[in-house]
């Protein structure tokens, strides 16, 4: 595959797409990723190939946000997302990813569409161990099942109206840790082919540039069309991930 233009056609946009939301424009812009590559591979291939790289991306990450985080928000999200990743391997052959990117797609829908037309409750933007634990599951789930762990994460942060930075900050420090304990269950399952590999080898010299180029975008930013950009990221992706969903039932 490495003689294919076609590989590095799609997959040096996909690496680098990643790369920005995972720098600071929301985990849901990712999505889009996997979709890319699965043009010239399989679905699952292309996520394996990607999590050695969004490991790499995490350290530029933590290096970068290092100290712009809202701490409350990962201590209430992160003991959900552990249990949402062992579920998602536990569920990893009864599962239907279809359904799941059907709820993710049509929760997503109703929150854009919420957040777009101003009609969020004031309460939303308090954090609450409830909402947290339940978002940081379902975060952890699809993030392991389907990589789309971004629109449920999104779905408690934007109401938050966190500094831009912060709210970067703590999406990028979120899925580091899940991404690194990802790592283990994807080992048991086999994911790590040698091949795999080698194709993250070749691409994980994008990694640290695409971060830093989500970075550059948020910092120079206004806040108001920040958010404004994640809401309808988050629109446009519901409705992908529920299309999806949709046509392969």
């Amino acid at each position: 595959m490495l003689s294919d233009p076609g590989f590095y056609l799609v997959s040096i946009p996909a690496v680098l797409l990643y790369g920005v939301a995972k720098g600071g424009f929301g985990g849901a812009v990712a999505v889009l990723s996997v979709p890319m590559m699965a043009l010239v591979m399989s679905p699952t291939q292309a996520a394996a190939i990607l999590l050695p790289i969004l490991v790499v991306m995490d350290v530029v990450v933590v290096r970068t946000y290092w100290g712009q985080f809202d701490r409350q928000a990962l201590r209430l999200l992160l003991p959900g997302a552990v249990v949402g990743i062992l579920i998602g391997y536990l569920a990893a052959d009864r599962m239907s990813d279809d359904y799941m990117r059907i709820l993710i797609g049509a929760l997503s829908l109703v929150f854009a569409s919420q957040q777009l037309l101003g009609l969020q409750s004031r309460g939303a933007t308090e954090h609450r161990a409830g909402p947290a634990g339940f978002f940081g599951l379902l975060a952890g789930f699809t993030s392991f099942s389907i990589h789309a762990g971004g629109p449920p994460l999104t779905m408690y942060l934007l109401p938050k109206r966190l500094n831009p930075l912060i709210f970067a900050g703590t999406a990028g420090i979120f899925f580091a840790v899940v991404n690194a304990i990802k790592l283990v269950p994807y080992a048991m399952l086999g994911q790590f082919s040698s091949d795999n590999l080698l194709y993250s080898l070749v691409l994980v010299p994008l990694a640290p540039l695409g971060v830093k180029l989500g970075h550059y975008l948020v910092k120079i930013t206004e806040p108001g069309l920040y958010y404004k950009i994640i809401s309808v990221c988050l629109l446009v992706l519901g409705g992908k991930l529920l299309w999806d969903g949709i046509a392969g039932l």
